[in-house]
């Protein structure tokens, strides 16, 4: 069983945290023990019903689709009719999941789009009216914590500084945290305890210390969309990668030097996984191999200069990429090097994992059911 999700260069311990096991639940799983969790974005609707197993949790259904919930929001500012409808369809299916399995645990919620948007709160009613389901629009500090404690398994015992990232459709959560005071082998735990609140008093624990948080508007959907209106591949990524780096100036690491020894970043989302696949040479994506590779800043250097030579075109046809991808892996891939050329690392940790993990993981831990939890 251990063979099948181990993530290569897993820290020593790293089992005792969950880790989401792609393997189908045994039998018929009881509705009264299965969680939820969806994330609607700007650009997808994801969900994930699973089961505590142990310290970590069997996936029993999942549902992710391309809703673009955001499209056209940078020029309206609201939620266009087409965007709600393809969504609320989404939901729908994700209703007839929740109700087939019989799930009763569940955290439903909604991010930037629906932050920005004049009608996110009427979306929200209409939601709730034609599917039933109750979405929460969550803030910035909220999202950025549950990218952080999804993340946590991933962590080394031998970093000193760490930097999560989570690009996003619509924004980017970047944040800085310091272990150096937390015993090594208890630096992953402490990434774990941050889902109580970044200011909040560990007790008796080592803490890890939130540096500083950031939450940039800038995803790859609206970074894209900001850009849209420049014909030329090469200089339109530029522009990006300048433009997503000056939005980044409020946030207080960005003037300090970073040396690359102890330190460490975890990437969470589409582009990483996509950049990472790439840099493997998948021709079909394999969760397995991507989740919790370590890259070097050179290497994923190579990778976004692979696609810019291979331009729109050849991107298109590339299957690493992939046709829902393509039209977002440049925006997602300026953030990336902004902060590759701000803060080189030989440890990127790449993680398919995200929002709905973390909330998995806060409502298990709220509950109690996880095995060796770290409380």
């Amino acid at each position: 069983m251990e063979g099948v999700h181990m993530t290569p260069k897993r820290p020593n311990g790293a089992g005792a945290y969950p880790k989401a096991v792609e393997t189908p639940a045994p039998h018929q799983p009881d509705p009264a023990g299965l969680y939820a969790a969806l994330d609607l974005g700007t650009n997808s609707c994801r969900m994930l019903i699973a089961q505590p197993k142990g310290s970590q949790f069997h996936v029993v259904d999942s549902f992710s689709k391309s809703v673009q919930l955001g499209h056209g929001l940078e020029s309206t500012g609201k939620l266009s009719r087409a965007s709600m409808n393809l969504t609320i369809n989404a939901i729908r299916i994700c209703r007839q999941k929740l109700d087939r399995h019989g799930v009763k645990n569940m955290r439903l919620v909604a991010t930037e789009a629906c932050r920005r948007a004049r009608n996110g709160q009427n979306f929200v009613a209409q939601v709730r009216r034609e599917t039933g389901l109750m979405l929460e629009i969550i803030q910035p500090e909220e999202e950025a914590r549950l990218a952080v404690i999804s993340c946590a398994p991933l962590v080394s015992t031998k970093t000193d500084q760490l930097l999560v990232v989570d690009i996003g459709g619509g924004s980017t959560e970047l944040v800085w945290i310091d272990l150096t005071n937390v015993p090594q082998r208890e630096r992953p735990r402490a990434i774990m305890r941050l889902h109580a609140g970044f200011k909040s008093d560990p007790g008796p624990f080592a803490a890890a210390k939130v540096v500083d948080w950031i939450s940039v508007p800038l995803g790859v959907a609206t970074l894209r969309d900001q850009f849209a209106d420049v014909e030329d591949d090469a200089a339109r990524f530029a522009l990006m990668s300048w433009f997503f780096e000056e939005s980044l100036e409020d946030f207080s690491p960005y003037a300090a030097a970073q040396t690359r020894e102890g330190f460490q970043i975890v990437g969470t989302s589409g582009t990483v996984t996509t950049v990472a696949a790439s840099h493997l040479g998948l021709k079909r994506y394999d969760r397995t191999k991507v989740d919790g590779l370590r890259m070097t800043t050179d290497q994923i250097d190579t990778v976004i200069r692979n696609y810019l030579t291979l331009g729109p075109t050849g991107r298109r046809a590339d299957p690493r990429i992939g046709k829902d991808r393509q039209a977002l892996i440049m925006s997602g891939a300026a953030i990336l090097q902004a902060l590759m050329r701000l803060w080189p690392t030989d440890r990127l940790s790449v993680a398919d994992r995200g929002l709905r993990e973390g909330l998995l993981y806060a409502q298990m831990s709220a509950d109690g059911v996880l095995e060796d939890a770290p409380y």
